[in-house]
Parts: C-alpha cells; sequence; structure tokens
C-alpha cells in the first residue's frame, strides 16, 4: 500500500511498555495488553436479521452478539517478530468474553512479538455461515494491511479454544466456501489463515463426539445431515489445510478429545503437519491454568512448534 493511513479501517493503538526478560515470569508479570476496536463491517453486516434477538451482557459475557468487531493488541515497542494471530475465543457459539483487554492470549501473544487481533464473531443467529464469513474477513482485514502492521501476509494465523477451535478450523477448511465471500472487494484477499493453534477444539458437529451445545448455537435445534456434514471440519481437510497445533485432555468432560484427534487424524491423511499433544488432567477451558503436571506446560510446546516453523524468534521464551 502507497498510504500508511488508510481512509477506512486504520486505527491508533497504544503501544505497551516492554516485559521482564530473563527466566520465564508467571503470565500475570507480563504488561496488560491494551487494544482498540476495528468495525469487521462497515460498509453492513451481511445476512443482518434486524428482527434477530438482541445482543446483551450477562455475567460478564455477550450474548448473542449481534455486531462483531476485532480488537488489535500490539506487542511491545521493537519486539515485533512480523506474525499475527487472530484470536477466535470460546463459549460454545452462545456467549463470549465481554472484556478481553485483560486476557491472557493477547498477554502471551505479545510477550512473543506476536500482534494479536481478537474476534468477537457472530453465532448462529443470522445464518450458520456468519461466524465464518467473520473469521474470514478478520484474515482478509489484517492481510490487506499487514504492510500497516509490519505483519508478514504469509505469517498470519488462528488460536482457538472450544467452539473458537470451530471457528479456527472453518476457517483453515472452508476458506473457499461461498458462503464466505459477500460481494466486498476484500473477498479477492485470501482468506486462508497460514496456521492454527486449536486448544480443546469443537471439530465435529456429527454424533457421538459433538459439543451438541455448540451444534445448537450454531447450526439451530434441528440441522439437517447436510449441514452437519458441512460444518463437520474433520471432513474438508485437504493437502491445502495450513498445519496446527493441537490440545486436549482426558478430563475435558465437554468436548471429547476425539475431536482433537479426528482434525489431527484428518490432517494426517492429506500430509498436512500438525502436532497432537493429549494430557491425562486438565478440565475444558483450562487455557493457562498452573499446577496440572504435563498440561500446564503446553504454551512452552506452543513456543517451540512456532519457532520450528519459523514464526517467532527462536529467543522468544514463555
Amino acid at each position: 500500500m502507497k498510504t500508511k493511513t488508510p481512509s477506512l479501517l486504520w486505527f491508533s493503538c497504544l503501544l505497551l511498555a516492554a516485559g521482564a526478560r530473563g527466566g520465564p515470569p508467571p503470565l500475570e508479570s507480563y504488561p496488560p495488553a491494551v487494544g482498540h476496536p476495528i468495525d469487521l463491517w462497515p460498509e453492513g453486516i451481511p445476512g443482518y436479521r434486524a428482527d434477530g434477538p438482541k445482543e446483551y451482557v450477562k455475567d460478564g459475557r455477550v450474548m448473542h452478539v449481534r455486531h462483531p468487531t476485532l480488537i488489535a493488541y500490539l506487542p511491545p515497542a521493537g519486539t515485533a517478530c512480523g506474525t499475527a494471530i487472530i484470536d477466535c475465543p470460546g463459549g460454545g457459539y452462545v456467549r463470549l468474553p465481554a472484556d478481553k483487554v485483560e486476557g491472557d492470549e493477547p498477554r502471551w501473544l505479545n510477550h512473543l512479538g506476536v500482534t494479536v487481533f481478537v474476534l468477537t464473531y457472530r453465532f448462529g443467529d443470522d445464518s450458520p455461515a456468519a461466524p465464518l464469513q467473520d473469521v474470514l474477513r478478520a484474515i482478509r482485514l489484517v492481510r490487506s494491511h499487514a504492510a500497516d502492521y509490519g505483519i508478514r501476509p504469509d505469517h498470519i494465523g488462528l488460536i482457538g479454544g472450544s467452539a473458537g477451535g470451530h471457528v479456527a478450523t472453518s476457517a483453515a477448511t472452508l476458506y473457499d466456501d461461498p458462503a464466505g465471500r459477500t460481494g466486498s472487494p476484500l473477498d479477492q484477499v485470501s482468506g486462508r489463515p497460514d496456521f492454527t493453534i486449536l486448544l480443546y477444539p469443537v471439530i465435529t458437529m456429527q454424533d457421538p463426539y459433538v459439543h451438541k451445545g455448540s451444534r445448537g448455537g450454531l447450526l439451530g435445534p434441528n440441522p439437517t445431515p447436510e449441514l452437519i456434514r458441512h460444518y463437520s471440519t474433520e471432513l474438508h481437510v485437504t493437502k491445502d489445510t495450513p498445519p496446527a497445533f493441537i490440545v486436549s485432555t482426558q478430563e475435558d468432560h465437554s468436548v471429547p478429545l476425539e475431536n482433537a484427534v479426528a482434525y489431527f487424524m484428518a490432517l494426517r491423511h492429506a500430509g498436512v503437519p500438525g502436532e497432537l499433544l493429549l494430557f491425562e488432567k486438565g478440565p475444558h477451558g483450562f487455557g493457562f491454568k498452573p499446577g496440572l503436571g504435563p498440561t500446564s506446560d503446553w504454551p512452552a510446546r506452543c513456543i517451540e512448534w512456532l519457532q520450528f516453523h519459523d514464526l517467532i524468534p527462536a529467543t522468544a521464551k514463555s
């Protein structure tokens, strides 16, 4: 791009003070992530149902997201490594965190030099394609402004936990789906992510391992067999699906680890690089919780994987 101040979606972000150096500090000691929102669809939200449910906040969570946004979190000045990750939070396609300013993923990834964009995406209230449209729009937007953010356009990935993992794998497998295109000029920009990080992900919409709450939130109470197959992302992996780092546990009684295994096996059969970590301990949504034995070390293993794929510096530490 010839200009550094695009008229439509450019905004000013606060840069963070540099974090502590040395050994691995606790997550709480990293500087908090601070960002500004971007309107994802300034020209109008595709398929928006004016008669749909109202958006509201309950117990710190947004219910029925109606106005999807991105929030950008920049790493400390001088530490950006050129990689961006779009963060897709979980919530069973029924709710999302109302406040990600203190979120763990942006804080951790900023510490590694990664530019983070947190996506607040719609559920199935407009249509089952709405979350796919939102995540592909986010990728295209970030990629189209890569030079403005100091990002490499081939270093744009996704991190998603629980239903956010389904959003991420939908983008990874359905990035060319016609339902993900809205007629915008940005449709000409590739929506394919370059890699994915999946934590206890929802993958399949099929019985017996489906997370029924996520299926209901996305596809409604009585989805057709065709709709179920279309949004079972393990069925759409090809040789062009991006590499994935996947974590799940035996102790997860919400989203069975068979979801993670199914996606990994689909990657394997397609010849796509993938790394799967299955642990004993760790309830659903364990995130950065300490005291879970080897499970709590997943961030260090993820850093090694990102380094192996030349996505973050070899010197980066958790």
